[in-house]
């Protein structure tokens, strides 16, 4: 069984800053990559940004310049640090894993329950 915990959503101002972080645990082998998504209402979930186990990052147009991933393989946790957050930035945030539970299966995706992120005055 595996568990994504996420923390850090909530309500901030226009131009504010939030973390988000995402912690893995149950049987985990091996993680690929972890990341966030998000969905707006009448959006589709979209990537915001994504880290693989090597350090390489991805992020949405969106968001660059802003946004920032970071992680911590030895405690398979993921952060996301956002600066000058704009009310487009309102979503719930889901965080995503993608990894191998044994080293005999292939890597598979698992998601968070999502956490609310509002930015507004």
């Amino acid at each position: 069984q595996v568990q994504l915990v996420e923390s850090g959503g909530g309500l901030v101002q226009p131009g504010g800053s939030l973390r988000l972080s995402c912690a893995a645990s149950g049987n985990i082998f091996n993680i690929h990559a972890m990341g966030w998504y998000r969905q707006a209402p009448g959006k589709e979930r979209e990537l915001v940004a994504a880290i693989t186990a090597g350090g390489s990052t991805n992020y949405a147009d969106s968001v660059k310049g802003r946004f920032t991933i970071s992680r911590d393989n030895a405690k398979n946790t993921v952060w996301m640090q956002g600066n000058s957050l704009k009310p487009d930035d309102t979503a719930v945030y889901y965080c995503n894993a993608q990894l191998r539970r044994y080293y005999y299966e292939p890597l598979n995706d698992y998601w968070g329950q999502g956490t609310q992120v509002t930015v507004s005055s």
